[in-house]
């Protein structure tokens, strides 16, 4: 993985500097809460509903296991003894004192880490596939790409005030994991016809608000010039995108009003002038970058291995969480491996302390000290040896990351929600909880298949609602809080977003109505259908109506 040079460290040991006495003088008194807002944003600290927030960067979801330690240790010694891994693929604090916030920022740079642009109208933190380099259907190795993005992006002086946050991310497989539509920029890598790596290039996505599919804005674009073309489109949309309108500025509302083919031409204009200068990446710079992530040093094994074989056919709690927590790899004799942070009765991407440290542990007994965050909130062993599968279960059990219900219903992507933040209508965590304590049935979920619920607190969708095949969105209805339910969302190279069924629910209905929402997906489907497949076949109106029969009767 990147390793920070000297010009690395010396920019992030200078901003906590910075940050130490900008912190100081506000405590003092000499600076005021509007002059410290954005300095604090500029450092990924918001002031939360109970207490502050700082959102620690995870660039493109990578992690050694040094560095696992280390936010273990700072969960301990600063916060409630846990953390949150958020969609973006970062860490979230939800509970250090303000005035500890230079010395968190301090101990991470000692490992090469810090929160620079993790909030505030930037571009935030690159993200890409939590598979990246070892998954097989990968075309294009992303994570050099996205590091070179992220070198360009960071401290850029033209955009470290944009009129909203942005976000950019790249996939290079067959199957999109990376969720390229629903972002800013989305850069899709592929082969040509003539072998040559190109560039799908989306623009517009998004959720929140008024969630939008991207647009495609340029289809084959030569690698090399994924940065100056993204400066391109950025610089328009900083030129003509609305200041006056938070809920109106993001790039996904400006590409809509203006339509892609007149945004398009901006782009095109302001990229003849960006086009084969300073910003084309030479083979030279990619190659210099890749180096930081050639392959592990892998053993030349088997494609199988007996004792695994033995375990699978004798242990079925082993065998169902080989089935969803394991995943294949490129290589022969390896597989990656999913830790889930979905335990039954805990809040969805929440890590103790202790788990912190012992995935790190895992990381470095078997999986080359390396670690990765999914999108959906979960931790990644990417290189576990087919042999170290059965202990590393058992390890993994014993910490309480061994739930087998990766890609299940109980796998939910779920913001902090109400609990935590100011901008929330309505609690998200609860309702996750009272979610899986009606599906606290492993064999029950297994049956039920792959489904996806993601659950907002509130219209900015960071819980991804308009994505998943059933959204859950927390809303205000007269002082109380109420939840809307969507169905048919879909991210991947077939995304789609969900579309509303109707009146809102109470809290205490959720269960209920999620129930009703499986049993007619069981009774609607074919013997290969899986939830979405099934609503994107028969539509809403069977669901609906089993959801609102005794409403309506009442």
């Amino acid at each position: 993985m990147y390793k920070y040079d000297k010009i690395d460290q010396q920019l992030v040991n200078e901003r906590v500097a910075q940050y130490r006495d900008q912190t100081r003088r506000y405590l003092a008194g000499e600076l005021t809460e509007d002059d410290f807002r954005p300095i604090r944003l500029q450092n990924g600290l918001y002031i939360q509903r109970l207490a502050p927030m700082l959102r620690i960067a995870v660039p493109y979801g990578l992690l050694s296991s040094t560095q696992m330690h280390k936010l273990g240790d700072i969960a301990k010694k600063y916060d409630k003894d846990y953390g949150h891994f958020s969609t973006r693929q970062n860490l979230q604090l939800n509970w250090p004192k303000l005035e500890d916030v230079p010395d968190i920022l301090e101990e991470l740079a000692t490992v090469e880490m810090h929160a620079i642009q993790t909030s505030g109208n930037c571009i935030r933190n690159i993200t890409t596939d939590q598979f990246a380099g070892i998954a097989p259907d990968e075309v294009f190795d992303p994570r050099a790409m996205a590091e070179i993005m992220r070198q360009w992006s960071t401290f850029h002086p033209e955009f470290a005030l944009l009129p909203r946050k942005f976000k950019i991310a790249v996939s290079g497989t067959k199957d999109d994991r990376a969720v390229v539509q629903m972002h800013d920029i989305g850069m899709e890598f592929f082969k040509n016809e003539n072998d040559k790596i190109r560039i799908k290039m989306w623009v517009g996505g998004g959720l929140g608000r008024t969630p939008i599919l991207g647009s495609v804005i340029h289809e084959n674009l030569e690698w090399q010039h994924a940065i100056s073309y993204a400066e391109a489109i950025i610089r328009t949309y900083n030129i003509h995108g609305r200041r006056d309108n938070s809920y109106k500025a993001r790039i996904k509302i400006l590409v809509k009003a203006m339509g892609i083919e007149a945004f398009k031409a901006q782009v095109e204009e302001e990229w003849s002038h960006l086009k084969d200068g300073p910003l084309t990446i030479t083979q030279a710079e990619f190659d210099r970058v890749s180096a930081y992530f050639e392959p592990m040093a892998y053993e030349t094994l088997p494609t199988s291995d007996a004792s695994f074989d033995t375990n699978l056919a004798s242990n079925p709690a082993f065998t169902s969480w080989v089935k969803r927590c394991v995943h294949a790899h490129k290589t022969d004799g390896y597989r990656a491996v999913t830790l889930s942070l979905k335990t039954h009765g805990e809040a969805p991407g929440d890590a103790s302390s202790a788990q912190m440290h012992t995935t790190a542990d895992l990381a470095d007994a078997y999986s080359f000290g390396e670690l990765r965050v999914s999108h959906q909130q979960n931790l990644i062993l990417a290189d576990v040896k087919l042999s170290n599968l059965f202990t590393v279960w058992e390890k993994a059990r014993a910490a309480g990351l061994a739930t087998a219900n990766i890609g299940l219903l109980t796998d939910m992507i779920c913001c902090p929600g109400g609990d935590f933040c100011n901008l929330a209508n309505a609690k998200s965590l609860p309702i996750a909880k009272s979610i899986q304590a009606q599906f606290d049935n492993l064999d029950y979920l297994h049956d039920i298949g792959e489904i996806e619920i993601n659950i907002s607190g509130c219209m900015n969708g960071c819980g991804h609602h308009s994505v998943g095949h059933i959204g859950i969105l927390g809303v205000d209805k007269d002082d109380e809080e109420w939840y809307q339910v969507s169905i048919g969302g879909k991210k991947g190279n077939d995304s789609s977003l969900g579309k509303v069924i109707g009146r809102s629910f109470a809290a205490d209905e959720m269960p209920a109505v999620i129930q009703k929402l499986i049993d007619t997906y069981i009774n609607e489907r074919t013997d290969e259908e899986q939830f979405i497949d099934t609503v994107r076949r028969v539509g809403a109106d069977p669901f609906k109506a089993n959801v609102y029969a005794e409403k309506e009767s009442a």
